[in-house]
């Protein structure tokens, strides 16, 4: 049965599986700030660095669904914390790197972690939570996640100033350890249904979300029309098509093809997909123009990205109540709709000579409207589904989130480099400005998608289903 709410122990699911979000969320980019160090030390070239970033992108995109299986299969108590002691064995393996390669490749093997640990903690929340008080908890949970996107930089340049690049990694073994150990101490198992892993499916969603993203953070870099890219892109549709058939005929699918029969779950994953992918290429490009365009340092560069995150921060953790008065799709669609306009604003401010303070308000604008959408869009996906589906939901959500990251970044990206450049102040104004754009078309797509949604005000009916023992051990 599920725990009363504000019991101990849905207290202690909200805070580890919190804990845990920011220490992943925080690690999947904050080590962009230390990488001039990092090439100084191993004499590494631009390539290189870069696989320090994308191997931990392809890894942790790849194995959410996986994850998300295994854990209902075996316990996502269990499965949460093998993730947490693999992220953190790999976090050591980071910082005692003796070359470039061996730094990669322990990434590529936190990404699977962090893959294992993300699904699982959103699970969590889900069976422990009741519709009605869910969206105050996915709340709290997203305030977590929007926080640590702007803290990055700053925590990323501190270090490596203060310390060592090294201690970027050596700082997630504390916080992972007592996760781990309170999650063994204060955290029930439970478990999907008592079904059989569907190899199959689990070998085609890997090898397809990694054929997907490997096409789209080499794209810029290979060239959008070369045959590595190409190739790549195409075999992740075909691998995506049989996934979908095999899925349809399986006895026991890895995602049962017919949550996408429900409106929410569907509209509530695109608008999701969209949001990730505007949320993720803003960030990238806001920060570059903070030190490009107005000569910031790393830590300076990250406390003024602090708006962003402070207004993400007080958007998740009110999202709720707003949710409540306005229904889950208007919050969504206003939220996705305000950030648009922030987006289009810092577009039309890009200037290189532009003063902070004209910045400061359409960075409050995007964190508060990507607050509501992000958190009502959690909320309405897990509760689409029946109980026994948290697990198979909370996983396709992640993967498609992963996806919609580097899909933004990599159109952005593409459109900055048409735009404009780096050679001087005004033509990355003008790369930023039309990078911008795409940010603000993204987030406008992501509030069409969420206009399929139910627009219900009180708890959905399907994930009102009382949480039995059936799928829980104590």
């Amino acid at each position: 049965m599920a725990e009363p709410v504000g019991t101990t122990k849905t207290t202690w699911v909200l805070l580890l599986a919190s804990a845990a979000n920011l220490m992943v969320a925080l690690d999947a980019m904050v080590v962009t700030t230390a990488l001039t160090r990092i090439g100084r030390e191993f004499e590494a070239s631009v390539e290189a660095l870069e696989w320090t970033i994308n191997a931990y992108t392809l890894s942790f995109a790849a194995f959410f669904l996986m994850a998300a299986a295994v854990g209902d299969r075996f316990g996502r108590r269990r499965m949460f914390v093998a993730g947490l002691l693999l992220f953190i064995a790999a976090s050591a393996a980071c910082a005692l790197a003796a070359d470039i390669g061996w730094l990669i490749t322990a990434r590529a093997i936190q990404g699977i972690g962090a893959a294992i640990v993300m699904p699982l903690a959103l699970s969590q929340i889900g069976v422990a939570f009741p519709p009605e008080r869910r969206g105050w908890a996915l709340g709290n949970y997203s305030s977590v996640a929007g926080l640590s996107t702007v803290l990055r930089p700053t925590i990323g340049g501190v270090i490596t100033q203060s310390l060592s690049w090294r201690w970027i990694f050596w700082m997630n073994l504390p916080l992972g350890l007592a996760v781990a150990i309170f999650a063994l101490i204060r955290l029930r198992e439970t478990f999907g249904p008592n079904a059989p892993i569907d190899l199959l499916g689990a070998v085609l969603s890997t090898a397809g979300a990694f054929s997907l993203v490997w096409g789209l953070v080499r794209g810029n870099a290979a060239g959008w029309s070369s045959t590595e890219v190409t190739g790549s892109l195409g075999a992740g549709v075909l691998l995506a098509l049989v996934f979908v058939l095999w899925e349809l005929r399986a006895a026991h699918p890895m995602i049962p093809m017919r949550l996408f029969r429900l409106r929410d779950f569907s509209a509530g994953n695109a608008a999701m997909f969209f949001l990730t992918g505007t949320l993720m290429s803003a960030i990238f490009f806001m920060a570059q123009l903070l030190q490009s365009g107005l000569g910031f340092g790393p830590v300076v560069t990250g406390l003024g990205l602090l708006p962003w995150g402070g207004a993400a921060v007080l958007g998740a953790r009110s999202a709720s109540r707003v949710g409540r008065r306005l229904g889950d799709r208007a919050t969504i669609v206003v939220g996705l709709l305000a950030q648009a306009a922030g987006l289009a604003w810092l577009a039309l401010l890009a200037q290189p000579a532009a003063a902070y303070a004209t910045l400061m308000a359409p960075m409050l604008l995007a964190g508060l409207g990507f607050a509501f959408a992000v958190t009502m869009a959690q909320k309405v996906v897990v509760g689409a589904v029946q109980v026994a589906d948290i697990g198979k939901a909370s996983g396709t959500l992640g993967t498609l989130r992963q996806l919609g990251g580097a899909f933004g970044v990599a159109l952005a990206v593409a459109v900055f480099a048409d735009a404009g450049g780096y050679g001087s102040p005004a033509s990355f104004s003008r790369g930023f400005a039309a990078a911008m754009g795409i940010s603000a078309g993204l987030s406008l797509l992501g509030a069409i998608a969420g206009m399929a949604l139910n627009g219900t005000k009180e708890p959905l009916a399907a994930g009102a289903v009382a949480l039995t023992g059936s799928g829980d051990k104590a």
